[in-house]
């Protein structure tokens, strides 16, 4: 038996949908993206390529060796040490840079947060599916001929769907009970 796949099998009708799913929900979110936001973030993946910082680097040594060496060619130095126009098109370059990235880092969070609320409904659709198919499985076991006498504590405790609710505070007490106590300490000095 062979672990190779065949690459000219075509998917599964389930992957097929699922990958199509995938895709619509892309295009729905890039209708959403404005023509700047757009234009924005094309400026933010030019900013942060690595040919962008090859030729700011190669800017900067022209610059500093082009007004370091002026007066030896009787050239006309444009920026004396220290440089302050060099610090202020590095300060604007650094500015822009900053801004464009947050920009596309605050779309890309919301795009963020729509799969992390996906993954939750997922993951709690599964969990009523698991519990009920445990709940069957347990039905089907009793029934069976020699079976009822058995009890099996663990499979019924599975069996119980999970409240969400009550799991979501048990995390939320868990988690803020550092910052409750630091809070507590900080009221009482």
């Amino acid at each position: 038996m062979s672990d190779k796949t065949n690459p000219d099998e075509p998917l599964p009708q389930s992957v097929s949908e699922n990958i199509g799913t995938i895709s619509e929900f892309y295009a729905r979110h890039e209708d959403h993206v404005t023509a700047t936001q757009r234009v924005v973030e094309k400026v933010a993946l030019f900013l942060g390529s690595p040919g962008y910082v090859a030729a700011n680097i190669i800017f900067i040594v022209c610059w500093i060796a082009g007004n370091v060496l002026a007066p030896d060619f009787d050239w006309e130095q444009i920026d004396e040490p220290p440089f302050f126009w060099l610090q202020g098109i590095i300060g604007l370059n650094a500015f822009i840079i900053s801004t464009t990235v947050l920009i596309r880092q605050n779309r890309m969070s919301r795009l963020a947060d729509h799969h992390a609320h996906l993954d939750l409904q997922v993951n709690l659709l599964t969990e009523e599916k698991t519990s009920k198919i445990i709940e069957m499985l347990e039905a089907m076991r009793r029934e069976l001929p020699g079976a009822q006498a058995q009890h099996d504590v663990e499979a019924e405790e599975l069996a119980k769907p999970a409240d969400p609710k009550a799991v979501l505070e048990a995390i939320e007490e868990e988690e803020d009970e550092p910052y409750g106590e630091a809070g507590k300490r900080a009221s009482q000095q």
